[in-house]
């Protein structure tokens, strides 16, 4: 069995990078070990952050939002996962920060893949619609996106398979004392 203390993923790219499926392989192998809760980026923007516009403050507010409901959880014992683009290095240092502060363990997972992947990706067209001009304040086009400068892990999605992905959060949890070998394998 798993520890009792949670934790929290933070999975940060571009949209279409891969963070969505690869949050749902660590929930799906996580689950059998401990309580484990997705805070997925769009979910989270019509749920939690309903009103908040694409504005620099405005990210870094769903941002915090994510975060503070994040540390809730892990607090409690869940494995959280969070799953949202969140462009800004403050914001996402603020968020470790303050998992830190309180105990919870903090993992950054840069998920990434180059443009031209990313726009082959894309079944709705923004990446297309954002480099027209059509589609203002996307990230990675017409608003910026702070690569992480250390990320704990790091996932190349056109690349890695989604088990490869998988392979090395778990292994860095494992190293971490966040899991046993057994919840790891």
């Amino acid at each position: 069995m798993g520890r009792s203390a949670g934790f929290i993923l933070w999975l940060t790219g571009l949209s279409g990078a891969g963070k969505s499926t690869l949050s749902r392989a660590l929930r799906a192998h996580l689950t059998s070990s401990m309580p484990v809760e997705v805070l997925d980026g769009d979910e989270v923007r019509t749920w939690l952050s309903r009103g908040l516009g694409f504005t620099r403050e405005d990210r870094e507010e769903n941002v915090r939002r994510i975060g503070h409901v994040a540390r809730l959880l892990a607090k409690h014992g869940v494995g959280v996962i969070a799953a949202a683009i969140s462009p800004y290095a403050s914001s996402r240092a603020e968020v470790r920060r303050l998992a830190e502060e309180a105990g919870i363990p903090f993992v950054e997972i840069l998920v990434q893949a180059p443009l031209d992947v990313l726009i082959a990706r894309d079944v709705k067209g923004l990446y297309k619609k954002a480099l027209a001009g059509e589609l203002a304040h996307f990230t990675g086009v017409s608003d910026p996106y702070e690569v992480p400068d250390a990320p704990d892990v790091t996932v190349r999605s056109d690349v890695d398979t989604v088990e490869a992905g998988l392979r090395r959060v778990l292994e860095t949890l494992r190293r971490r004392g966040l899991l046993d070998a057994a919840a790891a394998a």
